[in-house]
């Protein structure tokens, strides 16, 4: 039991990488900005589908994997420019009504490009081991990898944050934008910047987890919901908040998929127990979402609005 317990463990804690690298771009452009973009899971899926495409055309996947950067990044720049911008002064019914919009139609361009069969990357070679955990049980390469890369990144959005000028304007402008824009800092240029990061972020995510999910048109809309509630439990605009809420959720969620029906034929019978599971288990997450916000209702990491 406990080799399995370290299993999941470390499943959520992957999971929680990938909500994080998400959710980070999604609370700034939310915090800063005050913008909420329902088309956030769309670019994780660009970033899934890119890295498909350019491995079908190099078949390298570090080097295709250095190219979805750029290309999600430009993607963003271009959603920004021509759309996102005209949104910022509207409503927030507006601003979900308008991604909700532009999802539907992404959606149906992915489809026409790469058709709606779900498609697969092949794991690069050198971290397509396992090693061992304890006992008998192995662990992949690559999802360790990943657990890395996210934590990498993490630490790399906080030095940005707490230690550079653009890190001092981003927290400035989550505080109090109109005073950011009062003292001569070029706001939209700082929306773009922001947008533009949290796009390639959510692009990063979608290629690096291609090799371990499949590549399909709904990939972007179930981690969207989960980001989400990464949003609101950690705080809306904070980094630090995202990355605590992330690996709080994705375990949360995995142990719970994995555990809530073997804890629950303790008291029911196995078939009832098994559907019983599968009912509660996706319920989790929300739970501690309402918890959470019981307790804080700014979230974890969140400002205290002044009445």
């Amino acid at each position: 039991m406990f080799n399995l317990f370290l299993l999941q463990l470390l499943n959520g804690a992957q999971f929680g990488i990938l909500l994080f690298l998400v959710a980070a771009g999604l609370t700034l452009v939310f915090g800063i900005m005050d913008f909420i973009n329902i088309a956030h899971g769309v670019l994780y899926m660009v970033g899934g589908y890119v890295m498909a495409m350019m491995m079908g055309t190099t078949g390298n996947f570090w080097l295709s994997l250095a190219l979805v950067l750029p290309v999600t990044l430009a993607v963003g720049l271009v959603l920004e420019l021509l759309v996102f911008r005209r949104l910022y002064d509207r409503s927030h019914l507006d601003q979900v009504l308008a991604t909700f919009g532009l999802v539907l139609v992404l959606s149906e361009l992915v489809k026409i490009f790469w058709g709606s069969a779900p498609l697969s990357v092949a794991m690069p070679e050198m971290l397509s081991g396992s090693v061992p955990l304890a006992g008998p049980m192995r662990y992949p390469v690559y999802r360790i990898a990943v657990i890395g890369v996210g934590l990498s990144v993490a630490i790399g959005l906080w030095f940005v944050i707490a230690r550079t000028r653009v890190g001092m304007l981003l927290r400035a402008g989550a505080a109090n934008r109109s005073m950011v824009s009062a003292l001569g800092t070029d706001i939209n240029r700082l929306f773009m910047l922001v947008f533009a990061a949290g796009a390639m972020l959510a692009g990063f995510a979608g290629a690096i987890v291609s090799p371990i999910l499949s590549v399909d048109p709904g990939m972007g809309d179930s981690i969207l919901i989960l980001t989400f509630v990464v949003i609101v439990i950690g705080g809306v605009g904070s980094v630090k908040g995202a990355f605590y809420a992330a690996l709080l959720v994705g375990i949360v969620d995995t142990l719970g998929r994995m555990f809530g029906p073997i804890l629950l034929r303790l008291v029911m019978e196995p078939a009832a127990a098994a559907q019983a599971g599968r009912t509660i288990a996706p319920m989790l997450v929300y739970i501690l979402m309402a918890a959470v916000l019981f307790w804080r209702p700014a979230g974890l990491f969140g400002r205290k609005v002044s009445q």
